[in-house]
């Protein structure tokens, strides 16, 4: 393992070439402005959504106008977000908070939640926050949704002329050609319904059909397993950041995680992690994610850009070294 190791360490201090930004404007000579964008995540449950933030926090590419919090007990999601933002040094980013819906999943990470340290005693309602900030930046806001879409459909329903002034939505979500489960042999599981489409997939449904620019991490090219290997890396760095995903892997509680979620902020900072098609996505009515060809006679049949594949390697080498930076 210590090779292994050593060979992760020299990553760091290697240089990191600039890479061009998706949703951008061809680049020009002057430096180009961080890209504005606003986290939508149910942070709390799998541990990836706290990796996907961290790597948003150590993106100097992208100024984070927010975070907001979905389905389950979103309150606690954003004690959770008020305490690792504040530990890593970020508690000037806002955090707004879903309306709270049933509770379908295990609530891992509480212990950390519910400390009491940083809380803030309220947070605005995340489908107001999402248009305020639409309104004050038209045109200029990338959405991360990394969660179950119900704050996207409440913000589509209550303003979907706003909604659409969105630059782009880049969402992990989906199952096209592969669903969850490990690669066996070159073979890989059928498609299925995909967490974040299947918690509300009425919301899914309007996303798909808003008319806003739709990038899409499905589970074909999204489950990249961090390792022992990486783990031992990351966790042995003593920064505020890898202090506090350590913290939350062990309340988290499993072995080895897969992180769905960072890929949608990797692809947004260096889309060539994840090059996408454009393919037109109907979501039936059971949640799967189906390609059709999209309306008849439609000049451009497709509604969004869609990542069938990815290069674990490349994404680890583009991820640890910002993760594990003093």
């Amino acid at each position: 393992m210590t090779k292994f190791i050593a060979v992760l360490i020299s990553i760091v201090v290697c240089a990191v070439l600039p890479v061009p930004l998706v949703c951008s404007p061809q680049p020009s000579p002057a430096p180009a402005l961080p890209k504005k964008v606003v986290i939508d995540t149910d942070i709390g449950d799998d541990i990836d959504d706290a990796f996907a933030v961290a790597l948003a926090l150590r993106s100097p590419e992208l100024q984070i106008l927010g975070i907001t919090t979905t389905f389950g007990d979103t309150t606690t999601r954003g004690k959770l977000l008020d305490r690792f933002l504040a530990e890593v040094g970020r508690p000037d980013i806002p955090v707004a908070a879903g309306v709270p819906t049933p509770p379908k999943s295990n609530f891992s990470q509480r212990r950390y939640a519910e400390s009491g340290r940083f809380a803030k005693p309220s947070h605005p309602d995340a489908a107001a926050f999402l248009l305020d900030q639409i309104r004050r930046n038209p045109g200029q806001i990338t959405l991360i949704a990394i969660g179950p879409l119900i704050n996207i459909g409440a913000a589509i329903d209550q303003d979907p002329a706003t909604f659409r002034k969105l630059k782009c939505v880049i969402l992990m979500g989906g199952s096209i050609k592969r669903g969850y489960g490990d690669l066996v042999f070159g073979t890989s599981h059928p498609p299925e319904p995909e967490w974040n489409i299947l918690n509300d997939i009425p919301s899914a449904q309007k996303l798909f059909a808003a008319g806003v620019p739709l990038f899409v991490m499905p589970l074909d090219a999204t489950q990249l397993k961090l390792d022992e290997v990486k783990r031992a890396f990351l966790f042995s760095q003593g920064t505020p950041i890898t202090d506090a995903l350590t913290l939350l892997y062990h309340q988290w509680g499993q072995e080895t995680p897969t992180l769905f979620d960072p890929m949608t902020i990797a692809f947004l900072v260096n889309p060539a992690l994840c090059p996408t098609q454009p393919m037109h996505i109907r979501v039936d009515e059971k949640g799967f994610t189906l390609p059709d060809p999209g309306p008849p006679n439609a000049p451009n049949p497709s509604n969004a850009q869609v990542c069938l594949d990815s290069n674990p390697d490349a994404f680890f080498r583009f991820l640890l070294p910002r993760l594990a930076a003093h």
